[in-house]
């Protein structure tokens, strides 16, 4: 029952964070393309869609494995309560943001929006600032040595190509 209504909070929040960037996205959209005065070519709808659908799946993983084994959800203000090293924790500190960048991209990509792929970029330099002055301060306090080795161990965007030793 726990378990449950983690998930159905995570769901909500979830929800919550797809709109709001959605919405910032579209309003984007609507606002800024006739002013750039090009469009990108509808063959990129087809991989828009693959993009969404990888970079869901992804993100959906990473709340997954939040739920079950963090007892949380990725919520700053419900956050898991262990601290989670698995799934896809395990290749790289931050896989839900890429996961969302993907999606993000993908959007661009199916509405066939410059303004939109171009807003990812500021995007990935918010989320990276999130964590660096908030996520990783946070984390570090709260699960002490155990943080620690992780991010010793695991690249925060990009995935070794070798283990850690």
């Amino acid at each position: 029952m726990k378990t449950l209504l983690i998930a159905v909070r995570a769901a909500i929040f979830g929800t919550g964070f797809i709109l709001l960037w959605g919405w910032v996205a579209l309003s984007l959209h609507h606002r800024y393309d006739t002013i750039l005065g090009f469009a990108l070519s509808s063959g990129m709808r087809a991989l828009g869609i693959v993009l969404m659908a990888a970079g869901g799946t992804l993100a959906f993983a990473c709340v997954a494995t939040f739920v079950t084994r963090g007892e949380g959800t990725p919520a700053p203000f419900d956050p898991p309560r262990k601290f989670v090293a698995a799934g896809p924790y395990q290749f790289v500190r931050n896989p839900m943001y890429t996961g969302g960048f993907i999606v993000l991209f993908g959007f661009g990509l199916y509405e066939q929006s410059p303004t939109i792929l171009l807003f990812t970029l500021p995007w990935l330099l918010f989320a990276h600032l999130f964590v660096i002055l908030y996520e990783e301060p946070h984390l570090r306090a709260t699960f002490g040595t155990p943080y620690e080795a992780y991010c010793h161990s695991v690249h925060r965007w990009l995935p070794r190509r070798f283990p850690a030793p």
